[in-house]
């Protein structure tokens, strides 16, 4: 049922001096850069292969970012795995044990439309600290008219 890593997202203190970092210390390229007012974020997404890093800073104090930073430390905040399925996905998790969570950014729970595809968060990880995202990648003929344009 999991295909993939969609990508990872890493929570930073400071956007700038992290895409910095991962640009002269890793030789990434450029950053695609986002600011998501809903999701009270700055986001730098950078390629790596198939999978996407993504450096995110709140822009709230008491943003998901934010408190991740403040509980843990930079670093991983959570992985987005690809399914082909994501009802049939949560389905199968659920029955093994996990329990989904509301989404951070939209305070929704279980499989529910986003900027890439599809997604639903689970709480309970066996990784103190990270959460696991999935995520039904968008194809033209399923995408939602609100996300028409994708990312």
């Amino acid at each position: 049922m999991i295909n993939g890593i969609k990508h990872i997202a890493v929570a930073v203190a400071d956007i700038d001096g992290a895409a910095s970092a991962y640009e002269s210390l890793l030789g990434f390229g450029e950053p695609r850069r986002y600011e998501w007012e809903a999701g009270q974020s700055r986001e730098a997404h950078f390629d790596f292969g198939d999978v996407e890093v993504q450096l995110c800073q709140s822009t709230v104090p008491d943003g998901r970012f934010a408190q991740h930073v403040a509980r843990y430390g930079e670093g991983v905040q959570h992985v987005c795995l690809t399914v082909d399925d994501i009802d049939s996905a949560i389905e199968a998790a659920v029955a093994r044990g996990a329990t989904l969570k509301p989404c951070k950014a939209c305070d929704k729970i279980g499989s529910h439309p986003h900027s890439e595809g599809w997604v639903a968060f689970f709480e309970g990880q066996a990784v103190p600290g990270l959460e696991v995202e999935f995520m039904q990648v968008y194809t033209d003929d399923n995408r939602p008219a609100d996300y028409a344009t994708g990312v």
